[in-house]
């Protein structure tokens, strides 16, 4: 509990330091032409800090990644109030706050406190067959219940199916690039990307018409794949011999625990779905930063749904999925530092041509016309490594922000926008929120999951050549 007051002091601190109280209000929008690139070096730094550190420092990372993640957030934020004024900088922090970080941080919370209390009852044994069908159920469930409600569903079962078996940590790959990532390319429900574009103007069921096919080509490769890997383990001498110790042999009947947060699950749904439906048309100014009402409503009735979970779950569920705050905890403190410190790297990518990353800009439309296939691995590519949220509002608004022309005239550029903000986000743990929750999970169960830079050689492995061939057929 001390380390949390410690860390959310130094949040704190930053925005007391920031604030000349009376400046406040006057906080400017600035002009992504006016900042070098040199204001992307603390974004930087929290990325080489989540590679480097598990390496070589794996107690201090984990005992001290939140300040570690503070620290690089005061990196960014003094030196830009002194550069700019304390009125811009406080402002650049509320809206990385209001704008993205809330919103964010309390729908993961709401689906990872609801998922996290439907438990699967009984002891699944991990044989490729069954592992194949649970990826492939939630690549499916990903589009209607979010990927990381889809995530947080099944993780633990899966997990608990191969707790007997000596090489699992494909297993959780494999589903981090399927369930966490390319399964919620179907919906605006699916991804924070295409609920984005829900709200810019994009149809509801536009992507689940012009993403089918490039959904189906890559997860139909992607779980033969699977299946030929794990089948490969799963017959291997040592492989035969750890599945006579099955760490839980006796269990009870299949079964599930804590239905009530299906319920709530449908409210979660509903709630996001409300506030990209429902127009109020009230909008609150919180210095400089607009806040929707029905934004806020969402956001007030999720924590609403969070806490019933939390009252209305039984204790059995929760006890049998070994539910802990770890995960999100991890996820809330690393995200806050990545949030406020990609600010200036987004309004740099939002100048454009004026900007100091006019390379991108020319390479997504060169002689002014868009290209299809470079929109793909240019949203794809800094998906991977920025939120993806943002970046594909980057490029949507690249391609010329209009949701009625991207829908029709350039729907190719629009459907290689979405699918390489959403198939992307699996190339790095940072590139989807539900992969850093996997992962955390998954540790906590015991399993080995790769370091930063062996999560990217898979992808590398795996996932390029497979994107390679996807932008090839379809963009």
């Amino acid at each position: 509990m001390k380390r949390h007051a410690v860390w959310a002091s130094m949040m704190l601190g930053a925005a007391l330091t920031l604030a000349g109280w009376p400046q406040l209000a006057s906080a400017a929008t600035l002009d992504g032409a006016t900042l070098s690139a040199l204001w992307g070096l603390p974004f930087a730094g929290v990325l080489l800090s989540i590679a480097v550190f598990p390496l070589v420092a794996p107690a201090f990372w984990h005992h001290h990644f939140g300040k570690i993640a503070a620290a690089w957030a005061l990196l960014f934020l003094v030196p830009f109030a002194l550069t700019f004024g304390t009125g811009v900088a406080f402002g650049t922090l509320v809206h990385a706050v209001l704008e993205e970080y809330i919103p964010f941080i309390v729908l993961l919370t709401a689906l990872y406190t609801v998922a996290g209390g439907i438990c699967v009852r009984g002891n699944l044994h991990g044989t490729p067959r069954l592992n194949t069908a649970i990826l492939a159920l939630g690549t499916l469930l990903a589009s209607i219940m979010g990927t990381t409600g889809a995530a947080m569903l099944l993780i633990r079962p899966l997990l608990r199916a191969n707790d007997n078996r000596k090489h699992v940590v494909h297993v959780v790959v494999f589903f981090i690039f399927l369930v966490a990532n390319a399964g919620g390319s179907l919906s605006p429900l699916g991804d924070p990307p295409l609920f984005l574009g829900f709200l810019q103007g994009v149809s509801f069921f536009w992507t689940t018409t012009h993403l089918a096919l490039p959904m189906l080509f890559v997860c139909v490769v992607l779980l033969a794949a699977f299946y030929a890997l794990d089948s490969y383990y799963f017959h291997r001498r040592e492989e035969e011999r750890s599945r006579f110790l099955d760490p839980t042999p006796d269990s009870p009947p299949l079964g599930v625990d804590g239905k009530i947060n299906f319920v709530l699950l449908a409210a979660v749904i509903a709630l996001v779905l409300m506030s990209g439906l429902w127009k109020s048309g009230v909008v609150f100014d919180v210095f400089g930063t607009h806040v929707a009402l029905q934004n806020a409503v969402r956001d007030v009735a999720l924590i609403g749904v969070t806490l019933l979970s939390l009252a209305l779950t039984p204790r059995a569920a929760r006890a049998g999925n070994d539910f802990n705050w770890a995960p999100i905890e991890e996820v809330a403190k690393l995200f806050a530092g990545i949030f406020v410190t990609i600010a200036p790297v987004i309004t740099i990518l939002r100048a454009g041509e004026a900007g100091a990353f006019a390379g991108i800009v020319h390479l997504v439309n060169p002689s002014g016309q868009p290209h299809d296939l470079m929109y793909f691995w240019a949203t794809g590519l800094l998906s991977s490594f920025l939120d993806n949220a943002p970046t594909y509002l980057v490029f949507f608004n690249l391609a010329g922000g209009d949701a009625q022309t991207l829908m029709t005239t350039g729907a190719t550029t629009l459907a290689a926008i979405s699918a390489g903000a959403v198939f992307m986000g699996a190339n790095t743990y940072i590139g989807n929120a539900p992969n850093f929750m996997v992962k955390a999970i998954a540790e906590s169960r015991g399993v080995r999951m790769p370091s930063f830079f062996a999560y990217l050689g898979w992808s590398v492995v795996v996932l390029v050549p497979l994107f390679l061939v996807t932008g090839w057929l379809f963009f």
